[in-house]
């Protein structure tokens, strides 16, 4: 017997105000970050490899966070180059841990990407990245609310246990980069996994989630600013389902490759104020969120932290055991 997550919504108004807004935010299966620019690799697995680094970020966001079981998300993305048969290639992994009500979704994919330079310093690079979506419901947290429709919580289109599921997911896309400019598209969750949550792997009756197919653009820019150690980075990125969409604009101003400062707009949801700083080998930024939707009167906004780790390689013998870092943030 099949139960569809999706279509049980309309009964979720009787369950615990937990529950409603982690559903709620279950069409957003990617976490929406502020920090984009600088995620790129978290949302198209062809960035893996761009530059000759081994490049690991790590981050997390945590969002509206004065609500009991909000969203929280977690992430890893480790990626370096490397050539074969002369071919330019890039490699990566890709790893996310999330909370959203009693939803925990796990998700990790193997990114690698195919390169092709054009002229000195442009670069084309298509990537895939197959891996795993997880989910688990914790159907033993339920509350159900007592009233005409729903007799001591027995409706049955809702777990009272606790279920899982895992299924095989997949990302794709280009991305064009440029010493002033980078652009990318990407889709995530091609296949549009389903995933059956189960109480064990014997058992006959299963719930259903189907995770949406989401389309990426983004893009953004390098603006040095004349006889200044200031420069512009501008920053833009669109999302859609084919049935939503949402949009963020981001803008930064850096001051010697070393502070960066800056604000963005994520469409009809929230303003964004940047901080980050280059300390030698690492790259550290923060994110604060205010909501400009309803959701304003019951938070004071979400946030983010990031740190990203680069190592250059370089496979000169004579400074095969220097480290340098490559501060493109």
């Amino acid at each position: 017997m099949i139960y569809r997550l999706h279509d049980i919504r309309r009964l979720l108004v009787a369950m615990t105000a937990a529950l409603v807004v982690a559903l709620g935010a279950m069409a957003q299966v990617d976490a929406a970050m502020s920090h984009f620019w600088t995620a790129q690799g978290y949302y198209n697995p062809a960035v893996a490899g761009n530059i000759n680094a081994i490049n690991l970020q790590l981050g997390s966001r945590m969002q509206w966070v004065d609500f009991k079981h909000a969203p929280m998300t977690f992430y890893l993305t480790a990626d370096m180059p490397y050539k074969l048969l002369e071919q330019r290639f890039g490699v990566g992994v890709k790893a996310e841990f999330e909370r959203i009500g009693l939803y925990t979704n796990t998700r990790i994919g193997a990114q690698i990407a195919w390169k092709r330079k054009f002229g000195k310093d442009m670069l084309l690079s298509v990537g895939v990245q197959p891996g795993v979506f997880s989910q688990t419901f914790r159907g033993k947290e339920v509350i159900m609310a007592e009233d005409a429709e729903h007799q001591e919580g027995n409706d049955e289109a809702i777990p009272k246990q606790d279920v899982s599921g895992t299924a095989f997911d997949a990302n794709v896309g280009v991305y064009f980069s440029h010493p002033y400019f980078w652009t990318g598209l990407s889709v995530t969750h091609v296949t549009s996994p389903s995933i059956e949550l189960k109480v064990n792997r014997e058992s006959i009756d299963f719930y259903e989630f189907k995770a949406s197919r989401t389309y990426y653009f983004m893009g953004g820019g390098n603006i040095p600013i004349n006889n200044t150690l200031f420069d512009i980075q501008p920053a833009v990125m669109f999302a859609t389902d084919l049935k939503a969409w949402t949009a963020q604009v981001a803008g930064r101003v850096r001051y010697n490759r070393m502070l960066s400062i800056g604000a963005g707009y994520r469409w009809k949801d929230a303003v964004t104020a940047f901080i980050g700083v280059n300390l030698k080998d690492a790259y550290i930024g923060y994110a604060y969120d205010y909501p400009v939707s309803a959701i304003s009167k019951a938070t004071f906004g979400s946030h983010e932290v990031f740190i990203n780790y680069r190592v250059k390689l370089d496979k000169n013998e004579k400074n095969k055991n220097k480290q340098k870092s490559v501060r493109l943030m």
